[in-house]
């Protein structure tokens, strides 16, 4: 098959560019392998690879409007769907996960606040801000609307272990891990929550949730963020198309491309 790898956007990939770009060259090396036909482009010379009109597959982790409104009229087999990553956008998110039951933080913020760009995936570190209390969250809606920004989601912050997930939807591949135990941090905001006790939850509850809300978005290559609270409890507060799969990345490599 002629398949082809499309490279997110730099501007999508803040502090991660290299770490994007390997996880679709590890898959490239795998589909290779295989003996398909591989060609990578970067998402920003797109519309020139589809007029051309060789694929006869896409591996694709571009988010800029325009390329996914190009890979839904291509008429190509597109994983992720480009729907399913405009779907994973934080405010369609918050609709679905309150109608799967996903727990999410919500209500009051005794500890601070989170506020969050809502339109799109986070670009710069100002895109995701904690604030302490209600004044100081005031004053960064203030400095999200001065840079353009009025769609954000504010949600309070939750005392517990920070873990990331990573998964690829029908598979079988799901891994956890713990971003304080290895330092490994794009905007070092992990610090907030310091280091993991490793309090014990359910991870096959948030597979059960994680990959439910995978297919409901529309997603087959994904990944996402939890607090898991002293008690056991766990609430999702980010999920997103594609991640960068750095703690995991050979694995996960061998699960992508076994999508074909």
């Amino acid at each position: 098959m002629r398949i082809l790898m499309i490279r997110r956007a730099k501007q999508f990939s803040p502090h991660s560019v290299e770490n994007d770009w390997a996880i679709l060259e590890a898959v490239a090396l795998r589909l290779s392998q295989m003996g398909h036909v591989v060609t990578q482009v970067d998402e920003t010379s797109l519309a020139s690879c589809l007029a051309a009109g060789t694929s006869d597959f896409i591996f694709s982790m571009a988010r800029m409007p325009e390329s996914l409104r190009l890979l839904e009229a291509s008429g190509v087999k597109v994983i992720n769907n480009p729907s399913g990553v405009i779907q994973a956008s934080r405010r369609r998110l918050q609709a679905i996960m309150s109608s799967l039951d996903v727990p999410f933080p919500s209500g009051e913020g005794r500890h601070g606040y989170w506020l969050k760009r809502a339109d799109a995936a986070a670009q710069t570190a100002e895109d995701v801000a904690y604030a302490p209390d209600l004044q100081a969250l005031a004053k960064v809606e203030t400095s999200m609307q001065a840079r353009g920004i009025y769609d954000y989601l504010v949600s309070p912050h939750v005392e517990g272990d920070l873990v990331k997930f990573y998964g690829v939807l029908s598979a079988g591949f799901f891994r956890c891990f713990y971003p304080t135990d290895d330092g490994l941090t794009k905007f070092g905001l992990e610090s907030l929550n310091g280091q993991a006790h490793h309090y014990p939850f359910s991870i096959e509850s948030l597979q059960t949730k994680a990959e439910a809300l995978a297919a409901a978005v529309g997603l087959q290559v994904y990944g996402g963020d939890c607090i898991v609270t002293v008690d056991g409890a766990w609430y999702m507060i980010d999920f997103n198309d594609w991640p960068s799969f750095s703690r995991c990345r050979e694995e996960a490599a061998e699960a992508i491309a076994g999508l074909i």
